[in-house]
């Protein structure tokens, strides 16, 4: 454990990168038929964990006006693009051009690890009560995630450390702003709006990108303010 506000973020960045090069040497190894189960094994988990965790909490008004709500706020401003567009800076910056499946595996890994309620109680958590356990769960969780994805998707999975560093690490900073509004009933919309978005995450990797993932995430705030 790393005794400082941040430190399970570090943790958390450091378990993607692991689980990243041990999936991108690995899955040199590997042929594309068994990358290919590995995609859809990863998917299915993916899909799972969503829908466990919506049904956990599962509020069906809170659903539908987060989803919709969140989704046309979403594409206005389009969330979706910006990733993606950062992801081209990525892959730019980090001399990988020629990688054509960078920018989907970065966003695709992105999404994966940036939502749910672990993220942001867990940055909460590091910073007020200098706890960074649930992070440190999230670690073990994300290396495997991450190296199956590496393995399947490409080194632009490893690049989604970048965006936990982001989004855990701007959520501790203002943790102390977030403590009052982070109520019981608000993580578990929270974790209900989250686990739905992951759960779009899993059809994507299995399906192809058929669903703008990241233009839904305005529908996490709906979600935590929701009553």
């Amino acid at each position: 454990m790393i005794n400082f506000a941040g430190g399970g973020t570090v943790i958390n960045v450091a378990a993607i990168i692991l689980g990243g090069l041990i999936g991108l040497f690995g899955g040199k190894f590997l042929t594309e038929r068994i990358q290919q189960t590995l995609q859809m094994s990863c998917a299915k988990a993916v899909i799972f964990i969503g829908i466990s965790g919506t049904l956990e909490n599962y509020n069906t008004l809170l659903l539908i006006a987060g989803l919709i709500g969140g989704g046309l706020v979403g594409e206005i401003i389009n969330i979706d693009g910006a990733f993606e567009k950062f992801g081209i800076w990525l892959r730019s910056k980090s001399g990988n051009d020629g990688d054509s499946k960078f920018v989907n595996g970065f966003v695709t890994a992105s999404l994966t690890v940036c939502i749910g309620a672990m993220a942001v109680i867990g940055a909460i958590n590091d910073r007020l009560l200098n706890d960074q356990t649930i992070l440190i769960a999230k670690s073990a969780l994300d290396l495997i995630i991450i190296l199956v994805m590496t393995a399947s998707l490409g080194k632009g999975c490893i690049f989604s450390c970048v965006s936990v560093g982001i989004f855990q690490g701007a959520i501790t900073i203002f943790a102390g702003f977030l403590e009052p509004i982070m109520t019981e009933i608000a993580l578990k919309n929270l974790s209900c709006v989250g686990n739905a978005l992951i759960f779009c995450v899993g059809v994507n990797l299995m399906f192809g990108n058929k669903i703008r993932v990241a233009n839904l995430l305005p529908a996490l705030i709906i979600a935590v303010f929701w009553n």
